[in-house]
């Protein structure tokens, strides 16, 4: 009995610790997120299903880029978005500070979102918040914000082409030396009222791809002397796409 309770204190701890966006506001329509630690039974929502609140542990993992298998779920939806207004993300609970907050978005191309594998999307960067102020071992960072409000704003780019997309939330935890943790989720959007407009090139990435462990902004020494003077901070991923 007592091993069973010491298993489940551990359980419910590491679930604490950690966090998922667990809703979206579109357009000022609320819209629930997925609850991984539910059976995906009976769950109507735009997020694609994911498995826990626990970390992703290697840039190269196979179920970086959503979190999850790559499909859609049973009772997936899809929520409409003009361009160039405001998605929020809410997490349900968050407490690591140190790290940014990236999103991305990927075509789904002429097929529903439903039949593509968010393991074979091309994504690009929509919206990025790195080190704010101070250092890097004593600093504000954009996941410092995420656990003070428990959301975040991104804009849909008004430039973006109409279509099917995949919308990428990312934490990247740092807050334990050279561990970095990643903590991916996506959802399904229809973009309305685009200008047309399609990143390529040095803007596209594929997840496992978009980061190695050995880039700058990943894995680093987060209580070294060196981190408590160096301002200076490189978010992984390649450059946001604003469509301009």
């Amino acid at each position: 009995m007592f091993s069973t309770l010491l298993v489940v204190f551990a359980t419910a701890s590491l679930a604490l610790a950690h966090g998922g966006v667990s809703g979206y506001d579109i357009g000022g329509k609320n819209y629930t997120g997925f609850a991984p630690f539910n059976s995906p039974d009976g769950q109507s929502t735009i997020e694609r299903p994911y498995s826990s609140y626990d970390p992703i542990l290697d840039a190269t993992d196979p179920t970086i880029h959503c979190n999850n298998d790559g499909s859609a779920g049973a009772g997936q939806q899809t929520a409409e978005v003009e361009a160039g207004s405001t998605i929020t993300a809410y997490w349900n609970q968050w407490t690591h500070e140190e790290g940014p907050v990236m999103v991305y978005m990927a075509s789904c191309g002429s097929s529903s979102c439903d039949s593509v594998n968010s393991a074979e999307a091309s994504w690009f960067k929509i919206a990025e918040t790195g080190l704010v102020s101070g250092t890097i071992g004593d600093g504000v960072w954009g996941n410092t914000d995420v656990v003070k409000t428990l959301k975040y704003d991104a804009v849909i780019p008004a430039a973006l082409a109409d279509g099917d997309y995949l919308i990428r939330h990312e934490l990247l935890a740092l807050h334990q030396s050279n561990n970095p943790q990643f903590y991916p989720e996506c959802a399904q959007l229809t973009v309305t009222g685009g200008g047309g407009a399609t990143p390529e090139g040095s803007y596209l990435v594929k997840f496992p791809g978009g980061y190695a462990m050995s880039d700058p902004g990943v894995t680093i020494d987060i209580d070294s002397e060196e981190a408590m003077t160096n301002s200076n901070y490189t978010i992984p991923g390649p450059p946001v796409w604003t469509g301009a």
